[in-house]
């Protein structure tokens, strides 16, 4: 038997003392792994070429991205999210794969970073932005099972795609504290930038009623409607 491929994550967190929302995938295709880019990858977080969430925020932000392996490219996105307080934080480590691809289902053995830890040394964080949704594997799915182990959870506030949810975060007691104090975070599940969501977001009722409106309308334009709300605010 072939010994499982073992598809560690290529990048450390971007993380800054003053980020305030977080964006929380798995993993990045093997390639970025292995280092075997096409010219159209950026060598940063999210930055295949076959991803969209560059594409929506490009739209949404007018950055005039390149789409190249060059540090110009890496230095545009890393100068967009420090300007807008955004870091970038997958939830997975690393995992073994039985086959050489990106999807989640397929990931085996899987190791986590510690978002918890994450969110406390970084006391500026108010929004967790996850690139999907609860499904096995998925960010929120691994994200649950590091709240239940510190017995946290998540409160609905929006039931309705994309889906809202937050929890206390405890922090620790000052000296001068006698009572636990805790702060708000809230998780928000984007429907995923990537090819393989769009079958899902084509069957979405609302995504339905604008392309009836608007025949031209396609999935793209459904994620950089929805993802405006969350990017654009600073709340």
């Amino acid at each position: 038997m072939d010994k499982p491929f073992k598809h560690t994550h290529p990048y450390e967190p971007f993380l800054f003392p003053e980020v305030t929302k977080l964006i929380v995938g798995t993993l990045p295709p093997p390639r970025f792994t292995t280092g075997d880019l096409k010219k159209e990858d950026v060598d940063f977080c999210y930055g295949s070429c076959n991803g969209m969430l560059w594409p929506i925020l490009d739209r949404i932000f007018e950055l005039g991205l390149k789409y190249e392996t060059t540090f110009e490219a890496i230095s545009q996105r890393e100068t967009f999210l420090r300007k807008h307080k955004i870091g970038v934080c997958d939830i997975v480590a690393s995992a073994e794969r039985t086959k050489i691809d990106a999807s989640d289902l397929g990931m085996q053995n899987v190791e986590l970073r510690d978002l918890v830890g994450y969110l406390k040394k970084y006391a500026n964080i108010h929004t967790i932005l996850f690139m999907g949704g609860n499904s096995k594997n998925g960010p929120e799915y691994f994200f649950r099972r590091q709240l239940k182990e510190h017995d946290l959870k998540l409160d609905v506030v929006n039931d309705e795609v994309p889906r809202v949810h937050q929890f206390e975060l405890p922090t620790d007691l000052s000296p001068m504290s006698v009572r636990a104090q805790s702060r708000t975070i809230k998780t928000v599940s984007l429907t995923a930038p990537s090819g393989t969501a769009n079958r899902a977001v084509g069957s979405l009722q609302a995504y339905k009623d604008l392309k009836a409106i608007n025949p031209e309308f396609n999935t793209l334009d459904f994620r950089v409607m929805q993802y405006r709300a969350f990017f654009e605010n600073d709340q």
